[in-house]
């Protein structure tokens, strides 16, 4: 008998972003283990839904058939308690926590307190809550209060990927993946790269500046104020053959995000084989072996500063981190791997 399930997100998961991205290839490797997978799209106002946003998740979430394993992406079920309550006794719910909402930089505090609490009680109501890392893993269990036999990691997968063979000119060239907000620290990190315009190089930001238009025009005019026009440029959101590009063509994979639930464009760096350099923020050291990167305390433009220019100053630095990028890459767990994880959470639940 084929085994079913639903998925449950807000927007498209064509968004090109970490979690969608996790939610599209996951659930696709898990339809090719023989499931059959529903998947609702809910409005892409979430986390901060309307009145409206949240009568039609309500109305999504009552279309389903009793007793079925729903997954609800973390977006929209930390946000949807009520739901959780009223579903989630004849539902098998399962919650999925790329990573806690209230942890987002850039929240006031009382938004911050509101979230964390509504997260809270939405995942009381799941049976199982998948997370994409160890760290997150122990968060929830924590600091949200979710037993701990109840939480399985589902680390995000990486397809193989050639080698990277790096700029075709003697310049040294960064790429940063990361969509323009404020938690992904690109400020910090051009902060940083103006402490080392001694030395040659040239970075490639990609990621969305739509999700975030505020955050991306304070980031252009960042660049044009420290003098990094004709060093940096921001591409914009690529397509998965783009990106694979993008990455091909780089040198150093560099990050100053304040928090990552796992890092996925640092494992993709990994998987070609990439010298990093990034702030160790949450998940990202268990992400990014000391063999394979340089990492650095969160908020200090400083140490990231100092980092890029042992990296960028010093080749053999640089081809010790690459031999430490090709031995991790084959570490790496793939969407398989990912899909048998979440297969373990579903078939744990225990049928209403």
């Amino acid at each position: 008998m084929r085994r079913c399930a639903a998925l449950i997100f807000p927007g498209s998961l064509g968004t090109l972003t970490g979690g969608y991205v996790y939610d599209r290839r996951a659930f696709a490797a898990l339809q090719d283990r023989g499931w059959r997978v529903r998947r609702l799209s809910l409005s892409d106002d979430f986390p901060f839904p309307d009145d409206h946003a949240l009568a039609a998740a309500d109305a999504a979430f009552g279309s389903l058939p009793d007793r079925l394993p729903t997954v609800v992406d973390g977006l929209a079920l930390g946000v949807m308690p009520e739901a959780a309550a009223r579903h989630g006794g004849r539902l098998a719910l399962v919650g999925l926590v790329h990573h806690p909402l209230c942890l987002e930089t850039g929240l006031e505090r009382h938004v911050a307190e509101q979230l964390r609490a509504s997260e809270q009680a939405a995942l009381a109501w799941c049976q199982r809550v998948i997370v994409t890392s160890p760290l997150t893993a122990r968060t929830i269990v924590a600091e949200f209060g979710v037993p701990a036999e109840r939480v399985t990691v589902a680390m995000p997968g990486v397809d193989p990927a050639p080698i990277a063979s790096g700029s075709p000119t003697r310049r040294p060239h960064l790429l940063c993946v990361g969509t323009l907000t404020p938690r992904k620290g690109h400020r910090l990190l051009l902060e940083a790269l103006a402490g080392v315009l001694d030395l040659d190089w040239t970075l490639a930001c990609v990621g969305s500046a739509e999700r975030d238009p505020a955050t991306a025009a304070q980031i252009r005019e960042t660049i044009a104020v420290l003098g990094l026009s004709d060093r940096v440029s921001l591409v914009g959101a690529l397509s998965d053959e783009a990106l694979s590009a993008a990455y091909a063509s780089a040198d150093v994979l560099v990050s100053a995000s304040f928090y990552e639930g796992y890092g996925m464009a640092l494992a993709e760096g990994l998987a070609r084989g990439l010298p990093i350099v990034a702030a160790a923020a949450a998940a990202v050291a268990d992400t990014v072996p000391p063999a394979a990167g340089l990492l650095v305390p969160p908020h200090d433009h400083a140490a990231l500063s100092m980092a890029l220019r042992q990296v960028l100053g010093e080749p053999d630095i640089r081809r010790r981190l690459h031999e430490g990028a090709l031995a991790a890459r084959e570490e790496l767990p793939r969407w398989t791997d990912t899909a048998t994880a979440i297969e373990q959470a579903l078939l744990a639940c225990e049928v209403p």
